[in-house]
């Protein structure tokens, strides 16, 4: 990988770009004095499918919502397994299961992992392929007596799905006012926070500083298509996107709906129909990647006689303001009101240009194609770059299909995966 194509997108710096080649450098030479650690792709891959046992379902995927019993199952097992590979585990006050393991120097910690948490009915690898991998990585350091320069934290982070808020805890962007939200396990932030044995009482103190880590990666399904349909192996993360997410309530007038005539109604649920179809061609009216989605739809009364007086729409959308003047129209005309409650927004993140240097390497030396992409879903590693250099890496999802029981990457891939991922824990070390 020369530093010319590098740098010309990129980095745009002909010093940084000398910097990265004499990494590469170094990283070819070493190479070819010492043979390069590998995981245990079996290994791997067996305990991955052996994490089903805690919600999988018998469509194949995974149920197991942020702070369910299933979740909580599950971090019993993630912890023994964190031991088999030399990690100390503990939970800290926001709910999340971090494995640490001492450096030689007293440095700050070189963070890597991902979730375990799924959506409602969701599949078996968004998550948990960097988590376990995570893990592996840890064990062949273990097994090899490597102890490295950093100290390495395995982060398991609570509650992803919901809205990353244990790595959002950990960065510093969590709202206490955000303990008080309802989760897809029946649970407030708060309840659920306890239940896997964190203290919401003292949230806080979980925040670390900037700077308090040497660097973030994170192996991650690509959750799309580019790389299969590419025939890519790798893709290395340059950004990851933005996500601000509002509840929004229209509320009408709740009346018979058999005797008030259709022009006399406020009807909610007529105006929710037309706030979601606004949404989806708002968004679709601006060039570029950006996605805006209506993802609940809670109407109450609930009866099927009778017309809606209040509907609560989950949006989650980028192009805000253009959408809240659609609906003011909307409003007027359907003698309804919207109302918005922001919930939290998750702040874009470019990924740092040195571990996508690493990254990029690590692959290299396996022989391994790669491609630069963004990434259009939300992730820890977007909470983790509020305190240092953050990396991602992407392996092929098959079908582009995610959140789903049809989730699905090749073992293979995900070995190949967790091999970059320690190449490139391996090379942040000498940073």
């Amino acid at each position: 990988m020369p530093p010319a194509r590098l740098s010309r997108r990129h980095f745009g710096s002909a010093v940084l770009g000398a910097g990265i080649s004499g990494l590469l450098t170094a990283t070819r030479a070493s190479a070819r004095q010492t043979p390069r650690p590998v995981v245990n792709g079996t290994r791997l891959n067996a305990q991955l499918m052996d994490l089903r046992r805690f919600g999988g379902t018998s469509a194949g995927g995974t149920h197991r919502t942020g702070y369910s019993e299933e979740d909580r199952q599950a971090r019993v097992q993630v912890a023994a397994w964190m031991r088999e590979a030399g990690l100390t585990p503990t939970t800290d006050l926001a709910g999340n299961l971090i494995g640490r393991r001492a450096g030689r120097l007293d440095l700050p910690p070189l963070v890597f992992g991902s979730h375990i948490d799924s959506v409602p009915d969701g599949g078996s690898y968004d998550g948990n392929v960097g988590t376990i991998a995570a893990i592996e990585v840890a064990r062949v350091l273990e097994e090899r007596a490597t102890r490295l320069r950093h100290p390495i934290e395995v982060a398991v982070w609570a509650n992803e799905e919901g809205g990353l808020f244990g790595s959002r805890a950990v960065s510093g962007q969590f709202d206490p006012a955000e303990l008080r939200q309802m989760t897809t396990s029946g649970k407030t932030v708060s309840d659920g926070i306890a239940f896997v044995g964190g203290d919401p009482a003292r949230l806080a103190e979980v925040k670390r500083a900037p700077g308090s880590i040497a660097a973030y990666l994170e192996l991650h399904i690509e959750q799309g298509g580019i790389l299969e349909a590419t025939g890519t192996a790798i893709g290395v993360v340059e950004g990851i996107v933005g996500i601000r997410q509002w509840d929004v309530t229209v509320t009408g007038v709740s009346n018979h709906a058999g005797t008030t005539p259709m022009d006399a109604r406020q009807d909610a649920m007529l105006a929710a129909a037309r706030f979601i179809d606004t949404v989806n061609r708002v968004v679709r009216a601006r060039p570029g990647r950006q996605v805006g989605t209506v993802g609940r739809l809670q109407a109450r009364p609930g009866a099927v006689n009778v017309i809606p007086g209040v509907v609560d729409d989950t949006v989650i959308l980028r192009l805000f303001e253009d959408i809240r003047a659609e609906a003011s129209r909307i409003a007027e005309a359907t003698g309804t009101t919207f109302a918005y409650a922001p919930l939290h927004e998750n702040t874009p993140a470019p990924s740092d240009p040195r571990m996508r240097a690493l990254i990029g390497a690590s692959a290299e030396a396996l022989g391994l194609s790669t491609r630069v992409m963004p990434s259009g879903a939300g992730h820890d590693a977007q909470a983790m770059a509020q305190l240092g250099p953050m990396g991602m890496i992407f392996i092929p999802s098959i079908g582009g299909i995610s959140h789903s029981p049809k989730e699905f990457s090749r073992p293979d891939d995900i070995t190949r995966g967790a091999n970059v991922l320690l190449g490139a824990v391996l090379a942040a070390d000498a940073l």
